[in-house]
């Protein structure tokens, strides 16, 4: 009888992504980005373990959402504190921080427990197209669809 593969941590070997996400409609970046960080695109995935890669997300600030949502869509907070509740739409957070808005989706798109957290944790986001990380040699990831 053949039993399943399961990977332990001390195997898993890491690597590097560079994804470009100009002109890349935000869902469809974020959660192409989810599944790298997660490690579902090797054949070694194990649901609860931590098999995924590092990802440099660059051009941030050239992420595109479709439809109105750039006016429409709204990003919700509160203090805590009586009054505390904040928004702000898209269009305002695209201008000031593009960084968050794409880090937000990702890690949306990840489990939400201690593993989700340290692999959210595996997400660099990039305003422009340079990045500080060439010492660890990404590779250029090319999105699918």
């Amino acid at each position: 009888m053949r039993s399943t593969y399961i990977a332990k941590e001390s195997e898993v070997e890491r690597k590097w992504w560079v994804v470009d996400a100009a002109d890349q409609a935000l869902g469809r970046l974020a959660s192409e980005v989810a599944a790298i960080l997660r490690g579902k695109m090797k054949p070694d995935f194990t649901p609860h373990l931590d098999t995924g890669d590092f990802v440099i997300v660059i051009n941030a600030d050239k992420v595109v959402l479709t439809g109105n949502k750039l006016q429409q869509k709204m990003y919700n907070r509160h203090s805590g504190y009586p009054g505390g509740f904040r928004a702000t739409n898209y269009d305002t957070l695209m201008k000031n921080k593009p960084e968050f808005v794409i880090e937000k989706a990702v890690k949306g798109m990840l489990p939400h427990t201690r593993l989700g957290r340290a692999q959210g944790k595996k997400v660099k986001v990039y305003r422009g197209g340079e990045h500080p990380h060439a010492a660890q040699l990404p590779e250029v990831w090319t999105l699918r669809g």
